[in-house]
């Protein structure tokens, strides 16, 4: 039974039954249009005092409010729903990125689907069409090359292809090379090992072609016995182990390994150690992305920032403004650009040549 408004404006218990919007604005003594705003985070209500919206969130949580959202959807015609592709779940990039996705959708009151394709190109293909089937009303690609969205908004983080209608978010790849090479050289490294990142990972050619062209800027020499490449899609730091120890099984010498990501440097690390090389007395180590977990490695890790989080902040909100307003005004970005940040932390140091 719904309670009557001389019983809510007594005592509350949140043990009550759900009550109406009508009711909940009774109880504040506000308009039903306003509380609909606040409840339904509606862009119009940006417009209202945070200090309001909190007391209207407040007392729908006390008094038990809970918004019809199928009803909602229905009267609008909309599902207020988001796709969201990633190779994989798991720590490092895409978990970082889809923290920002999630926080921003949260905020305006959307809901989500997240798939994950483990790089296979059939699913890849088949995600976008899947999840409009689902009524989603727009899409966000993360890591993966969308080839063909569909009839919906879309937006790519680090997709880097260009197909009509997709606006992508992609970081400085030519300024991360520069930041991560100029601190090595300027700490007297010239014999660098590189490990270039998997095939199926969209930034792997970018990131390998910016690391050519500034070296060579540089005058930093690519030694083809230092360069290796990651292989599989184990999202763990065996990846960067396994080559790190085909690196030193070759027998030439470096000091300083440049790693594709994060996870892989971790693994590098271990190789390094278990081989008697100390990091960074004889071998510094520069990671990629700045997880959550780099800080707290031993030694902490030198990295090359992405601003994952921001990215995928950026990338929830130009997709929900390109469905709000389908005709920007200024037309739709296809390419918006977020620059890197060199975290120098313990893993790296002034180059020991006697120990190379």
């Amino acid at each position: 039974m719904v309670r009557s408004k001389s019983h809510l404006s007594g005592s509350l218990s949140t043990a009550s039954p759900s009550i109406s919007l009508k009711e909940l604005a009774a109880h504040l003594g506000l308009s039903s249009a306003t509380v609909s705003l606040v409840i339904n985070r509606s862009p119009g209500a940006k417009s209202i005092p945070p200090a309001t919206q909190e007391r209207v969130r407040a007392a729908a949580r006390e008094l038990n409010y809970r918004p019809n959202l199928m009803a909602r959807s229905l009267r609008q015609k909309r599902s207020f729903t988001i796709g969201v592709v990633v190779p994989e779940v798991s720590e490092g990039y895409a978990a970082l990125v889809l923290s920002g996705i999630e926080d921003y959708l949260l905020q305006e009151g959307y809901f989500y689907f997240v798939v994950s394709h483990r790089h296979r190109p059939d699913l890849i293909e088949e995600y976008p069409s899947l999840l409009q089937q689902r009524a989603v009303e727009g899409l966000i690609a993360v890591d993966t090359v969308l080839t063909s969205p569909g009839q919906i908004p879309a937006v790519a983080i680090s997709g880097h292809s260009e197909v009509p209608g997709v606006t992508n978010v992609i970081l400085d790849h030519n300024l991360a090379a520069q930041l991560a090479l100029e601190h090595l050289q300027s700490s007297g490294h010239s014999r660098i090992a590189l490990i270039k990142g998997q095939d199926f990972s969209s930034d792997t050619e970018i990131r390998w072609r910016a690391l050519h062209s500034i070296a060579q800027k540089l005058g930093i020499s690519i030694n083809q016995k230092l360069t290796i490449q990651l292989a599989g899609d184990n999202p763990s730091p065996e990846i960067g182990y396994t080559v790190t120890r085909t690196l030193l099984q070759r027998g030439e010498p470096f000091t300083a390994i440049l790693a594709f990501n994060d996870i892989s440097a971790i693994g590098a690390i271990q190789a390094l150690r278990e081989s008697g090389h100390r990091v960074p007395e004889d071998v510094s180590v520069i990671g990629f992305d700045d997880i959550q977990s780099a800080a707290f490695q031993n030694p902490a890790l030198t990295t090359v920032r992405q601003p994952l989080r921001e990215m995928g902040v950026i990338a929830a909100e130009t997709l929900l403004s390109r469905i709000n307003s389908p005709r920007p005004p200024d037309g739709i970005p296809s390419e918006i650009i977020v620059k890197p940040e060199l975290i120098i932390r313990a893993s790296t140091a002034p180059a020991n040549l006697a120990s190379s």
